[in-house]
């Protein structure tokens, strides 16, 4: 029985490879197999079946019965899903477990910061800027400035960015506050201040003059679109770390709008 495009389709999408996709509905047709076998009933290359059966028992979708030849026994679909997706928890928490062994200030951790910290003082401030294309990724570099402000970060944005702001980074924003930085907003208050009001001075603007961030006078990102007429995948922004950009510039724009706002 020939497999359907549908069921190859949902094979790739939980990481199986063209040859370890046609070797698995081969050997559901066979039962049991040896790799020669297998190999000519989904025609890969025999040279290659050996190593994609290794891998299939791997993964849980089959069983190595040791004979001459050796032979290869398929599971039933439900079980090999359910051991490829332990497969996969596993692999998953061990890796996590690994980031934090290393976020929690290891040596390791320390000799990357300070590589990356040597690396950073040869760089052109030129190189050191970016366009950044969604949403999505607007956020997640944003997110990341927030984490690392020091000191003091100024926002300027839009009833729907401070929306925004309140759903993806209030719990940064928090922490940041907690940690004594100073965190100025602002942005039309149709609805209020809000919970911003117990972490940041906050003032209402009646219209932005465009949506962007400074961090510590170091690092801004600024919004190249209009959050009201663009589709969240197009939306743009220009990250920059540059103190004469944040500082000389973006600094100086925020401040005469926070004078005149209420």
């Amino acid at each position: 029985m020939v497999a359907s495009t549908e069921v190859l389709d949902a094979l790739k999408s939980i990481g199986l490879n063209l040859y370890e996709r046609k070797i698995f509905v081969a050997l559901l047709a066979k039962g049991v197999a040896t790799a020669a076998e297998v190999s000519e009933i989904a025609s890969v290359p025999r040279s290659r079946s050996y190593d994609v059966l290794e891998s299939l028992a791997e993964k849980g979708f089959v069983m190595i019965q040791p004979a001459k030849p050796i032979r290869y026994v398929v599971h039933k679909p439900s079980e090999g899903l359910e051991r490829t997706k332990e497969s996969l928890r596993r692999k998953h928490d061990h890796m996590v477990e690994r980031i934090d062994k290393l976020l929690a200030g290891s040596l390791i951790l320390q000799e990357l910061e300070s590589i990356y910290k040597q690396g950073l003082s040869l760089v052109e401030p030129t190189e050191m800027t970016g366009t950044l294309k969604g949403r999505h990724i607007i956020n997640r570099q944003l997110n990341s400035a927030f984490k690392d402000a020091k000191s003091k970060i100024a926002i300027m944005t839009s009833d729907r960015g401070l929306q925004e702001l309140r759903d993806t980074h209030f719990r940064a924003l928090k922490k940041a506050s907690k940690n004594g930085v100073k965190i100025r907003i602002m942005a039309p208050l149709k609805n209020g201040a809000g919970e911003f009001a117990s972490i940041a001075d906050i003032r209402n603007i009646d219209e932005p003059l465009g949506r962007f961030a400074i961090i510590d006078d170091e690092q801004m990102l600024v919004a190249l679109t209009d959050d009201k007429n663009v589709h969240e995948t197009q939306d743009v922004a220009l990250w920059a770390s540059s103190p004469h950009a944040a500082g000389r510039f973006a600094k100086p724009l925020f401040e005469h709008a926070w004078t005149q706002a209420k």
